[in-house]
C-alpha cells in the first residue's frame, strides 16, 4: 500500500547515510591523520630498475656541488594568474598562489593559496636531475639570476632562470616558463655538457603533500592522488592506500597529479614516451606522486633540453581536456559520469545565454523536470489515487483490525476495483534518482560555482547560505509534498515523515547554495505538478464508499 513512500524513505535514507559516510571518511580514515608538517624537503628520488642507475640522495657520495650563495634564497614571480615563490634549494615550486581565484568573495585581493610549504599546509612541487654522475636533484643549490620576476603588460611569457653547474663541466640552467592566461608551468633542463665524458641522466618531477589540519568541511569530495595511462585515463590513489600498495609502473601517454575540491596540481610528460610512474610515504604522512623519464645522453661539447609541464590550476574541464587525455576527468562524477557530463554541458550552455549560474541551475532543473514530466506525473496520479481512497482504506483496516490476511485481500480488490497499481509510482522515482544524483555530483565539482552570484544574499553559490533562507524555504516545500502525498496509515511511518522535512533542513543548512537552489527549485515544480494532477483525480468522479 505505502510502496512510494517506502521508496522515497529509502532514497532519503540512503542520500543521507551517503553524507554521513562521507563525513567519517573525512574525519577518521587513516590518510586523514595530520600531523605538524616538517620544514625539510623530502630525500626520496625514484628508484627502481632502469638503464641509467639512480643515486641514493642519502650517500655522501651524491652530495651535490653547491653555489656560493646565501641560504634560504626564494625567487618571486608574479603573473596574471600566479604568486609563485621558487626555492633555489632544490628549485622547489614552494608556494603558488592563484591570483585569478580569491580565496573568499569578500577577500577579493587575496589569493587561493594552493600550494605552499608552512604550518598549515605543506603541498610542493619538486624535481630535478638524476644521474650516475653529478647532476642536480630537488637537494641542490641554484643561482637565480634575479630575486623577482614579472610578466609586464606587454609581454605574453615569462622566463625565470636557475642556473647548476659541477665541477667536471657541466652547466644545467632550469627555466620556469610562465605564459600569459594559463595555469601551465613549463619546466625546461638545458644540459650543457663542458666536461671531458658524455653525462648520462634523466629528469624526474614529483608532487609532496600533507593534509591541512582542521578541516572542518560538510560535503566531502575526494582529497588524495591519481595516475593516467591509455588502459585507464583516471585511477584514483588515495593516500591512505599508498603506504601498502605503492605505485610502480611504466605508462606512456600518461600524467600524474594531485586533486582537491575545485583544483588540481599535475604533472605532464613532455614526451608520450613511457615513464617511470611512482608513488611513495615519507614519515607516515608525506605522500609522494611523481615520474621520471628515459634517459638522455649528452656528450662532451653539445647540449639538450629536457622539458615537462605542470598544471596548478582550477578543474576546468575544457582547459584540462586540451592539455593531456583524461586530465578533465578529474572532474570526478563518480559512477554516474555518463549522466553528469551531458548535464553539466547543458547547464554551461544555459550559462552562455543567461551569465548567471543561479539561474543555470534553475532553468537546467525546469529541462529535468520537463524532461521527466511523464515519469513523475506517472508517479503522481499513483499517490493522488490512493490518496482518494484512503478512507476506504481507513475502514478496511479498521473492519479487519488484526487478520492482516483478509485486510490484505479486501486492499487488492479495491486495487483492481479503482484501477489502481500499488507500485505505479516506484519505477518514476527509481527512474530519476541517478539523474539527481549526478547532478548532485555537477553541482559539487564545478568550479564555475565557486563564488558565483546569484541574486540578493546569494553572492556564492558554493558555500552555505548565510542566513539559511533556502535551506528553511526547501523545508517548507517537502512539508507541502507531503500534505499532497498520502498520509500513512502506519504510526510509526507517519512520525517518519513527519520528522523528515527537519532533518533534511538541517542538514542542508550547511550545504553549498547552488545544491540547496536546485532541490528547493525541483521541489516547487514537483509541488506544481502534483497539486494539479491530485486536483484532476479528487474531482473526477468519486469513489464508492
Amino acid at each position: 500500500m505505502d510502496n512510494n513512500l517506502r521508496l522515497f524513505l529509502v532514497a532519503s535514507l540512503c542520500f543521507v547515510g551517503l553524507l554521513l559516510w562521507q563525513a567519517w571518511q573525512r574525519d577518521y580514515s587513516p590518510g586523514n591523520a595530520t600531523t605538524v608538517p616538517e620544514k625539510t624537503v623530502d630525500d626520496a628520488v625514484a628508484t627502481g630498475d632502469a638503464p641509467v642507475p639512480v643515486p641514493d640522495p642519502a650517500s655522501p657520495a651524491t652530495t651535490m656541488p653547491t653555489m656560493a650563495v646565501p641560504d634560504a634564497v626564494t625567487v618571486s614571480v608574479r603573473t596574471d594568474v600566479f604568486d609563485v615563490v621558487i626555492d633555489t634549494q632544490g628549485g622547489d615550486l614552494a608556494r603558488v598562489a592563484l591570483r585569478d581565484y580569491p580565496v573568499a568573495i569578500d577577500k577579493p585581493q587575496e589569493p587561493f593559496v594552493f600550494l605552499d610549504r608552512s604550518d598549515a599546509l605543506t603541498f610542493i612541487a619538486q624535481g630535478g636531475l638524476i644521474s650516475d654522475a653529478a647532476s642536480p636533484t630537488h637537494k641542490a643549490r641554484f643561482q637565480a639570476d634575479k630575486a623577482t620576476y614579472e610578466l609586464g603588460p606587454t609581454e605574453d611569457e615569462l622566463r625565470v632562470p636557475l642556473r647548476w653547474r659541477s665541477p667536471d663541466g657541466l652547466e644545467v640552467t632550469r627555466n620556469y616558463v610562465f605564459r600569459r592566461g594559463s595555469h601551465l608551468v613549463g619546466i625546461e633542463f638545458t644540459v650543457d655538457n663542458k666536461g671531458a665524458a658524455a653525462w648520462n641522466g634523466r629528469y624526474y618531477a614529483q608532487l609532496q603533500r600533507q593534509f591541512e589540519g582542521g578541516k572542518t568541511d560538510v560535503v566531502y569530495t575526494y582529497t588524495g592522488a591519481a595516475v593516467s595511462s591509455p588502459e585507464k585515463r583516471y585511477e584514483k590513489l588515495p593516500f591512505d592506500e599508498m603506504q601498502d600498495q605503492p605505485l610502480n609502473r611504466d605508462i606512456a601517454e600518461g600524467w600524474a597529479a594531485i586533486l582537491q575540491h575545485y583544483f588540481v596540481a599535475a604533472i605532464v610528460p613532455g614526451t608520450a614516451a613511457s615513464h617511470h610512474y611512482y608513488t611513495k610515504v615519507i614519515d607516515g604522512d608525506r605522500h609522494i606522486i611523481g615520474l621520471y623519464g628515459t634517459p638522455t645522453t649528452v656528450e662532451p661539447g653539445t647540449s639538450a633540453v629536457i622539458t615537462h609541464r605542470f598544471y596548478f590550476g582550477p578543474k576546468i574541464q575544457d582547459t584540462l581536456a586540451e592539455i593531456a587525455p583524461g586530465l578533465d576527468l578529474t572532474v570526478d562524477y563518480g559512477a554516474l559520469w555518463f549522466i553528469a557530463k551531458p548535464l553539466f554541458w547543458l547547464m554551461q550552455h544555459i550559462h552562455g545565454m543567461t551569465g548567471n549560474w543561479g539561474w543555470s541551475i534553475v532553468l537546467l532543473t525546469l529541462l529535468v523536470k520537463v524532461l521527466f514530466y511523464r515519469l513523475a506525473a506517472a508517479s503522481y496520479r499513483s499517490m493522488a489515487k490512493m490518496r482518494k481512497v484512503q478512507p476506504r482504506l481507513l475502514a478496511l483496516r479498521e473492519r479487519y483490525g488484526s487478520d492482516r490476511a483478509r485486510m490484505n485481500q479486501a486492499m487488492m480488490d479495491l486495487y483492481r476495483e479503482e484501477k489502481i497499481n500499488p507500485l505505479g509510482g516506484c519505477l518514476p522515482i527509481l527512474i530519476q534518482i541517478p539523474v539527481f544524483l549526478a547532478l548532485y555530483w555537477v553541482l559539487l565539482e564545478s568550479v564555475e560555482l565557486r563564488q558565483a552570484d546569484f541574486i540578493f544574499w546569494i553572492r556564492d553559490l558554493a558555500t552555505k547560505d548565510p542566513y539559511f533562507v533556502l535551506p528553511l524555504a526547501m523545508g517548507v516545500t517537502m512539508v507541502l509534498q507531503q500534505r499532497l502525498s498520502p498520509t500513512p496509515m502506519d504510526p510509526v511511518q507517519q512520525k517518519v515523515m513527519q520528522i523528515m522535512p527537519i532533518i533534511f533542513t538541517v542538514f542542508f543548512a550547511f550545504f553549498p547554495a547552488g545544491l540547496v537552489l536546485y532541490w528547493f527549485v525541483n521541489n516547487l515544480l514537483s509541488i506544481g505538478q502534483q497539486w494539479l494532477i491530485t486536483r484532476s483525480i479528487e474531482e473526477a468522479k468519486p469513489a464508492r464508499a
